[in-house]
């Protein structure tokens, strides 16, 4: 039940993330979630690209945990 909790919230961070990165690239000055920060275009680029890669990443691992061999339910 954990990883499945890990694996949604990894999805969830993988969608919001991905999102604020195709607005941010289409429109400099749409900043999203993270706006109110502060930082350049730059630096909100790189938060919310290494947050998909953090969301993808957790995605990903907790659903190998949770399919793991004699993994009982």
């Amino acid at each position: 039940m954990k990883y499945d909790a890990l694996q949604i919230t990894g999805a969830v961070l993988t969608a919001l993330a991905t999102q604020s990165v195709i607005r941010l690239l289409v429109d400099h000055g749409d900043t999203g979630l993270l706006g109110g920060l502060g930082p350049g275009f730059p630096a909100l680029l790189t938060v919310y690209a290494a947050l998909t890669t953090v969301g993808v990443l957790l995605t990903g691992w907790s659903h190998s945990r949770a399919k793991a061999p004699g993994r009982r339910n």
